[in-house]
């Protein structure tokens, strides 16, 4: 296929039928066997007035590429459509280079963040691990580490798209809505690796909001089994990311994403705590209690958990809105540790409270901002803002 341009000046009647044709191209040359190239003119940036990438398997991203291509459009840049290289096989035994992120610039803008070999890679993880087609999930994307979560999502949604096969490691379930409007839930186990695994691959996705949804020790004398704990920072002892992200830049949540759980946890009248939540890889913690309870005073933790602050580092380093709500299950320094017939039925009467808090919450972000959450926040300091005179 050819080069398909459109110019910096476009009727506004025309921009729909012109966005779906780049689109289209985009695709065409994907499954011609090249990478699609996209070539950005912004006639308004002074210091970057040419950005560029490439990208792998479209369709899975489409809503995404259709609205940033629409707001570039908008603001009067041209776009070009074009044939790059020919696409990498997965088993090239060059892949790994190609996917280093030693050579990853950050600073590129989220639409260009990945490089073309590594978004087809994490594709074929995430269908590996969650046994569903990446091109089922949605913008907003839940993580559990409890089936009884996944139980009441389906119970929610009957018609959600679950595993086509049994026993996959992290599986997703997804409430599928015109434009991946919907939500998807992924129950991705317990621990910090696993919640870098999946992050790493959801991140090509682009979507809109990334939400830890767990349980957590309560640290807290006012504190009861089944309060709620909304994250306001991370205390970051899970380790997994130190080197990627040095452990003194600081992690919060999205503001917004924290307004939104705020407001619906203040409608429904729960109890809930903002603060700190300490996350850790140690499943045992309690029995290096000395340490531990010195790091939580030191960190004003108000809770603990094993994925929480490692969703929201890598969300923070690939530029995804993130927030953690969490329910409170055992009171570990209180005399109240994680036992069985007592964690049975805390389950049972928090977890339909809990998704629905969160499935709220979303609702009201996505009715405030339907071109995704403002992430300006969370881009790089030498990153031009899309609609900025840079």
């Amino acid at each position: 296929m050819q080069e398909f341009i459109i110019k910096d000046t476009v009727r506004s009647e025309d921009i729909a039928g012109l966005v779906e044709q780049a689109y289209l191209a985009m695709e065409t040359i994907y499954s011609d066997g090249h990478y699609p190239k996209l070539v950005v003119g912004r006639s308004w940036s002074k210091f970057n007035p040419i950005i560029a990438g490439e990208f792998a398997k479209p369709s899975v991203y489409r809503w995404y590429l259709k609205r940033e291509l629409r707001k570039l459009i908008e603001m009067g840049a041209s776009v070009k459509v074009k044939p790059s290289r020919e696409r990498m096989s997965l088993s090239d035994t060059t892949l790994l280079d190609a996917v280093d992120e030693e050579e990853w610039d950050f600073t590129q803008k989220k639409l260009f963040l990945f490089k073309a070999e590594r978004i087809d890679l994490s594709l074929d993880r995430l269908e590996h691990y969650t046994g569903t087609a990446a091109e089922d999930f949605q913008r907003y994307i839940l993580f559990t580490n409890y089936d009884m979560h996944v139980e009441v999502f389906k119970h929610k949604y009957p018609d959600c798209v679950k595993p086509i096969r049994e026993g996959v490691q992290m599986p997703a379930y997804h409430h599928k809505l015109d434009d991946n409007l919907g939500i998807t839930l992924v129950n991705i186990g317990v621990g910090p690796s696993n919640a870098k695994t999946i992050t790493d691959h959801i991140a090509v996705l682009r979507p809109d909001a990334m939400i830890m949804v767990g349980h957590c020790g309560g640290l807290r004398n006012h504190q009861e089994i089944g309060d709620f704990v909304l994250a306001s920072g991370y205390m970051r002892n899970d380790g997994v990311m130190d080197e990627l992200v040095p452990f003194n830049v600081p992690i919060i949540p999205n503001y917004l994403l924290n307004i939104f759980l705020k407001t619906v946890l203040d409608e429904f009248k729960l109890n809930y705590r903002l603060g700190t939540v300490y996350t850790t890889a140690n499943r045992n913690w309690e029995f290096a209690k000395k340490m531990t309870v010195a790091q939580i005073h030191v960190s004003r933790s108000i809770a603990i958990d094993m994925e929480s602050a490692t969703v929201a580092t890598n969300g923070f380093r690939y530029r995804i809105p993130s927030a953690t709500l969490l329910c409170v299950s055992d009171k570990p320094l209180h005399g109240m540790p994680k036992l069985t017939n007592a964690a049975q039925s805390f389950y049972q009467n928090s977890k339909e409270k809990h998704l629905e808090v969160v499935i709220r919450a979303i609702e009201m972000s996505k009715k405030q901002n339907p071109a995704g959450l403002p992430n300006a926040s969370i881009r790089s300091i030498d990153e031009p803002l899309m609609g900025g005179a840079e």
